[in-house]
């Protein structure tokens, strides 16, 4: 059930006081809608006093909580748990019986007949696009927090994650932005490498230094106790690679640094070769903007994520399970990976007869490949659009990349995490 109609009369006798109406919300509902109509003039009593009919409207939860009160300024009100109507409450739903406010400001004789719709949003995996990798004047970025919050909802981003330099002074005053969610993010900078450390605003005991193995293991340690999830970031670059000697103490790469190039291609090559060994590790992307005038682009590429929910700590529990793509920006390529009820990030049994499922739209003629342990397989060009079942032969893993090749050089136009088969 999504949709409620409540047929009402509001009558004479009831003008000029307050009373409510009931309906049930069902579970697993993120938002609550309330719209109402009624006619505002009562053409019979149009030469007299009183013709027009006023109708509040206000809302209250299950629980006897007053969530807001609008009058007769709107005509249609929601609720949700990320985001509600000016002047409204924004809290999770809970299931039960609610209540719509009626004021019965001005009713003309006879009654006013009302129509309620109350339409229900149901919490469900969510394709969210977003940035996990962009700095602010808080380090040697350009724009502050806000400029680059402003940016994010032009771009049509739904999530960003500022990743200053050692920096976390940021993560404690982030703006509250319609439609757009900050993920907690420092970028821990080394000479040895840099890695993004995602979802706790302060990550370090003491300072960001460390200047052994040993201690960076402990830094390291230390953040992932408090909740961290830690990407190591353009390991391949050749600018600031990563050369500490450890594959162990990161949770994710970020195959994909800015403008694609050479030293994207290598660090996902990189990877590859790491679910070669056995391991399993989803890999993310960021533009790593800075400077409008630099080669960096803001939302270039953007890591796709299937998201329970817009929250933070739902896109970065989806982000660490793999259940994500990286693409070149909110228009780019979509891929999607799914082996009977195994999603992408998961592990499957591998049954004889059952294909993996293969899907790929906005392609723009890209070559789709196919990416396992034994090699790689060109499964279409020249198309916009793919769906193919693929049946896998041996356990491993299997990801799908859409790429495009000038004078022989490969350039990545998206990336998705694999299915892993056992």
């Amino acid at each position: 059930m999504d949709k409620l109609i409540l047929n009402h009369t509001v009558k004479k006798e009831s003008e000029g006081g307050y009373y409510t109406i009931g309906f049930d919300v069902p579970e697993n509902v993120e938002r609550v809608t309330v719209s109402y109509n009624y006619r505002r003039l009562n053409k019979k009593a149009f030469c007299r006093e009183g013709f027009k009919n006023i109708i509040d409207i206000g809302l209250v939860d299950c629980d006897g909580r007053y969530l807001g009160w609008s009058g007769s300024a709107r005509v249609s009100i929601f609720v949700g748990e990320y985001g509600s109507t000016k002047g409204y409450v924004t809290q999770k739903i809970k299931a039960g019986r609610w209540q719509i406010i009626v004021g019965a400001y001005k009713i003309s004789g006879g009654g006013v007949d009302v129509e309620y719709t109350v339409e229900f949003k149901e919490k469900m995996p969510r394709l969210l696009f977003g940035d996990l990798h962009v700095h602010s004047d808080a380090s040697d970025g350009e724009l502050d927090i806000p400029s680059l919050a402003e940016l994010a909802v032009k771009k049509g981003l739904d999530f960003i994650g500022v990743a200053d330099h050692n920096n976390f002074s940021e993560n404690f005053s982030f703006p509250r932005v319609a439609g757009l969610t900050f993920i907690p993010v420092v970028e821990w900078t080394h000479y040895k490498g840099h890695m993004n450390f995602f979802g706790v605003k302060n990550p370090f005991e003491n300072t960001f230094i460390a200047n052994s193995a040993d201690e960076m293991k402990a830094l390291i340690k230390h953040a992932k106790n408090l909740g961290a999830v830690i990407s190591v970031n353009h390991p391949k670059c050749g600018m600031c690679p990563y050369v500490w000697d450890d594959e162990e103490s990161f949770d994710m790469i970020e195959v994909w640094n800015g403008p694609m190039r050479p030293a994207n291609v290598r660090s996902a090559d990189w990877w590859t070769e790491l679910l070669k060994k056995g391991r399993k590790i989803p890999i993310v992307g960021g533009s790593d903007f800075h400077k409008r005038l630099l080669p960096l682009k803001f939302a270039n590429p953007v890591t796709a994520v299937f998201a329970d929910a817009p929250d933070a700590e739902s896109i970065l529990s989806a982000v660490s399970r793999g259940q994500s793509f990286v693409t070149s920006s909110v228009k780019g390529p979509v891929l999607n990976l799914r082996y009977k009820d195994t999603v992408l990030g998961g592990t499957a049994r591998l049954e004889h007869g059952v294909p993996l499922e293969i899907e790929a739209s906005r392609l723009g003629g890209a070559d789709l490949m196919l990416v396992t342990a034994y090699g790689e397989k060109k499964l279409c060009t020249g198309r916009n659009e793919a769906k193919i079942n693929e049946h896998m032969t041996e356990t491993g893993f299997a990801y799908i990349k859409a790429v495009k090749r000038v004078f022989g050089v490969e350039f990545i136009k998206a990336i998705s995490n694999p299915v892993y088969f056992s």
